[in-house]
C-alpha cells in the first residue's frame, strides 16, 4: 500500500503476514545498487529511510528495527524497514528466517490498528523533508 510519494522516491507498507509495520522505502528510478544513485540521492534516500524509522520507534515502540536492503528478488533499489516486537514469530531471527513461535494475531492487530496514526506521521515528516 502507497503511504507516500515523493519526485524521488516512495514509501509502502508491504503487505507481509506476521509483521504489521513493515515499510519498504523504494527508488522511484530503476536502479539496482545504492551506489547508482549519486551523493545527494545517497543523502535523500537514507534520510527517508531514517525518518520511517523514527517515527516507527516513536509510534509503535518496537523491540527494535530492522533495515535491509537486498535486492537479490527483484533487483530495484529499496531499503526495508521492519518494525520488530520481542513478541513476533520470528524475533530474534529475521523475518525471511524459519518461525521462533506461533503468530499472535491479537499482538499484530493492535499494532495493525495504530499504522493509521504512523503513516499520518510519515507523511508529515515527509513532506517537510522534501
Amino acid at each position: 500500500m502507497l503511504v507516500w510519494r515523493g519526485q524521488k522516491l516512495r514509501v509502502i507498507r508491504a503487505e507481509e503476514a506476521g509483521f504489521p509495520a513493515f515499510y519498504r522505502v523504494v527508488w522511484n528510478a530503476h536502479v539496482a545498487e545504492f551506489s547508482d544513485l549519486s551523493a545527494p540521492e545517497r543523502l535523500l534516500c537514507m534520510e527517508v529511510v531514517t525518518v520511517v524509522e523514527q517515527v516507527l520507534r516513536a509510534e509503535l515502540q518496537p523491540g527494535k528495527i530492522n533495515l535491509a536492503a537486498l535486492g537479490n528478488m527483484v533487483p530495484h533499489l529499496h531499503w526495508h524497514v521492519i518494525a520488530r516486537f520481542a513478541w513476533d514469530s520470528h524475533f530474534p531471527a529475521p523475518v525471511w528466517a524459519a518461525p521462533q513461535r506461533e503468530r499472535d494475531p491479537a499482538l499484530e492487530a493492535q499494532v495493525a490498528e495504530r499504522l493509521p496514526a504512523v503513516e499520518q506521521a510519515l507523511r508529515k515528516q515527509l513532506d517537510r523533508l522534501v
